[in-house]
C-alpha cells in the first residue's frame, strides 16, 4: 500500500509569525503601517507605502470579493491529487489587500470574478491553519 506524500506546508519567517500564528487561533490578519495608516499583504519588515518599520496587525473582516481565479485538474504534485478539482484564486479583501488563497466547497459553476467570498480555515497539521475562502453569494 502506497502512501501520498506530505502536502508542503508554509514556513514562517521573522516577517510571516503573526500572521502564521493567527491564522491558528482562527483569525485573518493583515498589516497596517502606524505611520501612515497603509493596509499591506503579503507580512513585510516595512511599509511600501512609507518604507517605515511601525508596522502592526490588525484583524481583518475575512470578507471580500474574487479577483480572479483558476481551476487546477491536473496535480502539481501526488500530494495534491485528492483535492481535485480545486480552485486557487486571487482574493480583494474589503481591505484594500489581495490574497492567494483556495475557494472551499464551491460547485464550480457557481464561481465568477467579482463573487463576494468569506474567510473559512483549514487545519492541514497540528501546527498549521491555512485562511481559505468559501462563497457568499
Amino acid at each position: 500500500m502506497s502512501t501520498l506524500p506530505a502536502r508542503p506546508l508554509p514556513q514562517p519567517t521573522t516577517e510571516t509569525a503573526a500572521y502564521w500564528a493567527a491564522a491558528q487561533e482562527q483569525r485573518l490578519v493583515i498589516q497596517r503601517c502606524s505611520s501612515c495608516g497603509h493596509c499591506q499583504f503579503y507580512p513585510r519588515a516595512f511599509c511600501l507605502s512609507c518604507l517605515s518599520d511601525r508596522l502592526g496587525w490588525i484583524n481583518a473582516s475575512g470578507q471580500g470579493r474574487l479577483y480572479t481565479y483558476t481551476v487546477c485538474r491536473i496535480a502539481p504534485s501526488p500530494a495534491f491529487e485528492s483535492r481535485l478539482p480545486y480552485v486557487v484564486a486571487l482574493i480583494d479583501l474589503d481591505e484594500g489587500v489581495r490574497l492567494l488563497a483556495n475557494i472551499l466547497d464551491a460547485d464550480l459553476e457557481r464561481i465568477a470574478i467579482g463573487a463576494r467570498v468569506g474567510v473559512c480555515f483549514e487545519s492541514v497539521s497540528e501546527s498549521c491553519t491555512l485562511p481559505q475562502f468559501t462563497l457568499l453569494d
